[in-house]
C-alpha cells in the first residue's frame, strides 16, 4: 500500500516532534520580562516541599549560587555579597513553594537563572530574564522647519523619544497605524513626522512601545499647529526689517560723527590763549602843504595866488 504525501508529512512531523520535545522538557526555558524597577517571580512549579528536598537557584554564565532552601536541616539562606551585592536586600524566597522573587529590578539582573530540585523528584528548570527600561512620554512637536508655499493649509508634526532601545514608535490614526519606524538594542533617539490638515478633526495619537508596556501622547491640532506665514509677507517683512535697520545704523553712525566734531572744536577753542590789546588813540598833525593856496578878499573878490606846478609840466 503506498503511502499518500499527507500521511507521509505526518509521520515526518511526529518524528521531529519525538525528537524535539524531550529536549525542550530538558531545557525547561522559560522567558520572563519585567519593566526596570519592577518586581519578577520565578515559579518552581511545587506546592509544597518534601523533607528531603533541596532547592537551589544560580544565576548567569558561571552559575554562581544566589539562593537555597534545605528543608532537612530547616535552612534557607540568600547570598547578598556575591556578584558584588548585585542581589543584595533583593532576593526573596517562598518557603511553600521555593519560588524566587527579585525585587526592585535593573538590568544588572537580566540574565538566566536557573532552579534545581534534589529530592526523590530530581528536576530543574531554567528562565530567561529580560529587564526592560521604562519607556518615555513620547514628545510632539511643531514642526515649523516644513513652513512653505504648500503649508498653508498643513501642518507638520514631529513625534520625539530619546535614549531608547528595542521599542517601536508609530502614529496612529484612531486604530490604524499610520506609520512605524522600530529600533534594535542599541540606545538612540527616534523621530517620527506626521503632516495634518489645520482643519482635521480626526484623532491622532504617537506611541511608544516595547514587547511589555506601552505610552501614548494624543495630538490637539488645534493647540499645537500653528499656521504658516505666507512667503511674500515673510519676504516683505523681512525686507521692512532690514531696512528699518539700515536707516537707524546710519542715524547713529551720523550722530557719532556730529558729536566727535563738536567735541574737537569745543576742546580746541578751550585750549587757545586769547590776548587783550590797549588801544591808544593819538593826534594827528595837519600836513602843511608845500604850496597852499592863499585866499585873498580884494574889494569884495576873490583873488586866487598861483600854484606852484610840478617839475616837466608846461602851462599854455
Amino acid at each position: 500500500m503506498i503511502e499518500s504525501s499527507e500521511i507521509r508529512d505526518l509521520k515526518s512531523k511526529i518524528n521531529t516532534l519525538s525528537v524535539i520535545y524531550p529536549v525542550y522538557l530538558c531545557l525547561g526555558v522559560f522567558g520572563e520580562s519585567v519593566t526596570e524597577g519592577d518586581s519578577v517571580t520565578l515559579h518552581t512549579g511545587l506546592t509544597e516541599l518534601m523533607n528531603d528536598d533541596q532547592i537551589l537557584w544560580r544565576f548567569g554564565a558561571e552559575n554562581t549560587l544566589i539562593a537555597d532552601i534545605n528543608v532537612m536541616v530547616n535552612r534557607l539562606t540568600v547570598y547578598n555579597e556575591v556578584l558584588d551585592g548585585r542581589f543584595r536586600d533583593r532576593l526573596k524566597m517562598d518557603h511553600q513553594t521555593a519560588s524566587l522573587t527579585i525585587t526592585n529590578t535593573t538590568t544588572e539582573h537580566a540574565g538566566v537563572y536557573k532552579l534545581e530540585i534534589i529530592g526523590a523528584n530530581r528536576s530543574s528548570k531554567t528562565f530567561s530574564v529580560s529587564i526592560f527600561a521604562r519607556l518615555p512620554v513620547p514628545v510632539l512637536i511643531f514642526n515649523s522647519s516644513q513652513c512653505s508655499s504648500s503649508s498653508q493649509y498643513n501642518c507638520s508634526v514631529l513625534c520625539s523619544v530619546v535614549n531608547v532601545s528595542a521599542v517601536s514608535l508609530s502614529w496612529y490614526k484612531g486604530n490604524s497605524v499610520l506609520s512605524s519606524i522600530s529600533v534594535s538594542d542599541l540606545s538612540i533617539s527616534l523621530s517620527l513626522p506626521l503632516e495634518v490638515e489645520y482643519q482635521d478633526r480626526n484623532t491622532y495619537s504617537c506611541v511608544i512601545n516595547n514587547t511589555i508596556s506601552n505610552q501614548t501622547t494624543h495630538l490637539d491640532i488645534t493647540q499645537l499647529c500653528q499656521p504658516c506665514l505666507d512667503p511674500p509677507e515673510s519676504s516683505n517683512l523681512i525686507v521692512f526689517v532690514s531696512s528699518s535697520a539700515a536707516v537707524a545704523l546710519l542715524l547713529i553712525v551720523f550722530g557719532v560723527v556730529i558729536f566727535r566734531i563738536c567735541r574737537k572744536q569745543r576742546k580746541s577753542v578751550q585750549g587757545e590763549d586769547i590776548t587783550y590789546i590797549e588801544t591808544v588813540f593819538h593826534k594827528r598833525k595837519a600836513q602843511t602843504s608845500k604850496m597852499k593856496a592863499e585866499q585873498s578878499v580884494v574889494e569884495g573878490r576873490v583873488v586866487y595866488a598861483p600854484l606852484a606846478m610840478n617839475k616837466g609840466l608846461t602851462v599854455f
